[in-house]
């Protein structure tokens, strides 16, 4: 019996639904979104690094967009990476050396960068190359949904969250499966404006990112990209930014042999976007929706926590709607994300529609391609 109402999501993209060719028609406005977002510019020399299993729709929407901007545009089709370094010695020569020859890489794997040395955050930062990762998001549903929301909106959302949670001393999540952790010692990733060399950012953009120095209490995961959706409560204990303990049947060990040496805790993230899916959606959307939280333990390295590499046994967990404490302060409430709500974030909406469907929460709403950002309303 599972205890999450998202059983089921997708666990690659040889497991999400294909679309018709005419859907590409209605996949446009979140591409044209995914270029702003990028800066691209006429000339530029971009890649798309796919893996065989998405969607060629996506593909082709993304492709013939680049083209249409006069851009140079190259698709290369790679096999699936592995999670965690589970396939540590595949050889990535053909995509690091194409990597290096882009002014722009958009990349569409199931398991994000941080699982893969030669694509590492260190490795993209060493390059002259701008990265965007659909980090199991190069689906039409993505695209269709948290895609639409204009940039200027989710930089509002954003700048917002900045200003109150970078002071902040502690954050604290619980929910109604029994999360109760506390977040401390934070240091939140800054405003990045527009897209730099160097730079890695996820599509769609959905929340603010930080990494704490100290994490304290018990997290019920509700689905993992270890485990899914566990079939039982899932239970881990933090004590000093440790995973000190981790409870609950299968899960639990197929948990604790993904990173044997160990994990502590290295990053949050407080989903922004309203319009990303929940329902339907896998973890790496589901995260991003506004008023969600997830967080991602890592393998020790030799018995210590090391951020400048990969872990190899990195593990985003996810708690879909939680209540959220900010030095004391409600947050977000039972995953509603209450700043939604504030004036200065219903005006920028205004720019391009009506705030009351711009910032509603419920993706199954799909955003009308008059109010995704092609122009001010």
């Amino acid at each position: 019996m599972t205890i999450n109402p998202y059983a089921g999501s997708p666990f690659s993209y040889a497991t999400e639904p294909a679309v018709g060719p005419y859907s590409i028609v209605e996949l446009m406005p979140g591409v044209r979104n995914l270029l702003d977002y990028t800066g691209l510019r006429a000339g530029e020399r971009v890649l798309l690094l796919m893996e065989h299993t998405v969607d060629p729709v996506v593909v082709q929407a993304i492709a013939a967009a680049v083209a249409y901007r006069d851009a140079d545009v190259r698709i290369l089709s790679v096999p699936p990476f592995s999670p965690g370094g589970w396939d540590r010695e595949a050889s990535l020569h053909i995509e690091t050396a194409a990597f290096r020859e882009a002014d722009l890489v958009i990349s569409g794997t199931w398991w994000g960068e941080v699982h893969t040395a030669p694509l590492f955050f260190d490795q993209i930062k060493s390059r002259s190359s701008r990265f965007l990762s659909l980090h199991m998001t190069a689906t039409a549903g993505a695209l269709l949904t948290g895609g639409r929301l204009p940039a200027e909106v989710f930089y509002a959302l954003l700048r917002r969250t900045l200003r109150q949670m970078s002071g902040a001393r502690s954050i604290r999540v619980t929910s109604a499966r029994g999360t109760d952790v506390t977040f401390s010692g934070l240091t939140f990733d800054p405003d990045p404006g527009a897209m730099r060399p160097g730079d890695w950012r996820p599509f769609p953009y959905g929340g603010a990112n930080f990494w704490p120095a100290d994490t304290e209490g018990v997290l019920m995961i509700e689905d993992s990209t270890v485990t899914g959706v566990p079939e039982e409560s899932l239970r881990i204990t933090l004590e000093g930014n440790l995973v000190r303990k981790i409870e609950g049947g299968a899960a639990a060990e197929q948990l604790r042999r993904y990173a044997p040496g160990g994990f502590y805790m290295r990053h949050g993230l407080i989903g922004l976007n309203p319009k990303v899916r929940v329902a339907g959606g896998n973890q790496f959307e589901r995260e991003k929706h506004a008023g969600a939280f997830y967080c991602g333990i890592d393998g020790l390295t030799d018995g210590r926590p090391v951020t400048t590499g990969p872990g190899f046994a990195h593990c985003d967990c996810q708690v879909d709607r939680p209540t959220v404490l900010v030095d004391g302060e409600l947050f977000i409430e039972n995953g509603r994300l209450l700043m939604l709500d504030e004036p200065e974030i219903r005006e920028v909406a205004a720019r391009f529609g009506p705030p009351d469907v711009i910032l509603d929460d419920n993706p199954i709403m799909i955003l009308p391609r008059r109010y995704t950002g092609g122009g001010a309303a």
